[in-house]
């Protein structure tokens, strides 16, 4: 029996083969991990972005995976790269959307 949480290639593919599914079978899901409040360190699942692997917490918020899947459809990248505080990493953000409490948990 493996952990291994799934890749995919893009942020697109993420979310049709790993959220919409999830959203579907759980209707009142507001994050990934069901949970209504806490922080996790439990990974969902990664995907590829501008060459590199991004993974994504299960205490991210749905809506805000949603915002930036529209923004895709529409032909737009949403996602703005953004430097960790400590400096030793980076984090995935979507343009126009507060930075605090962004409830958007996306790690290179």
């Amino acid at each position: 029996m493996t952990n291994a949480k799934p890749t995919f290639s893009d942020f697109k593919e993420f979310y049709i083969k790993a959220v919409e599914p999830l959203k579907k079978d759980n209707p009142i899901f507001i994050r990934l991990d069901g949970k209504t409040k806490g922080d996790t360190r439990v990974v969902f699942a990664y995907f590829q972005y501008q060459d590199k692997k991004w993974k994504v917490n299960a205490d991210t918020h749905i809506d805000r995976l949603k915002i930036a899947f529209d923004e895709i459809e529409k032909g737009n990248d949403p996602f703005v790269i953004k430097t960790l505080r400590d400096g030793k990493g980076e984090y995935l953000a979507i343009k126009g959307q507060p930075v605090r409490n962004s409830k958007l948990y996306i790690y290179a």
